[in-house]
């Protein structure tokens, strides 16, 4: 089954989950705010996207943070342990497909990605 990960109040993740369901795509919501990042699945996600693209440097957790602490994420270690304590520092939503995960919401590049996840 498909899952998405992120928060219920941003906008982004909004948008995606209605697009799932729009699309018939059977999901489930994993909830950052209330169920934590699980690590085993961040490590998956480290591993086949890279620490950049999972760390949202937009967003207003990430401006909130110190410049020490900003500076601090330079590798995937130190952006895995950012990660794991402030979840709202991960880009949204991330998807766990049938056959792969993406980050981030984009209709156009998500569309191929329906038929390999079934529903």
């Amino acid at each position: 089954m498909t899952t998405l990960y992120g928060i219920p109040n941003c906008d982004t993740v909004k948008k995606a989950r209605a697009w799932l369901t729009d699309h018939g795509v059977e999901h489930q919501f994993h909830d950052f705010k209330k169920h934590g990042v699980p690590e085993a699945a961040l490590d998956q996600w480290l591993a086949a996207l890279g620490w950049e693209p999972l760390v949202n440097r937009k967003g207003t957790t990430w401006r909130k943070l110190d410049e020490t602490t900003r500076d601090a994420v330079a590798d995937a270690a130190s952006a895995r342990a950012l990660m794991l304590a402030q979840p709202s520092v991960i880009k949204r939503p991330v998807v766990q497909w049938a056959d792969g995960v993406s980050v981030g919401f984009d209709a156009e590049a998500w569309q191929p990605l329906l038929i390999a996840s079934p529903t």
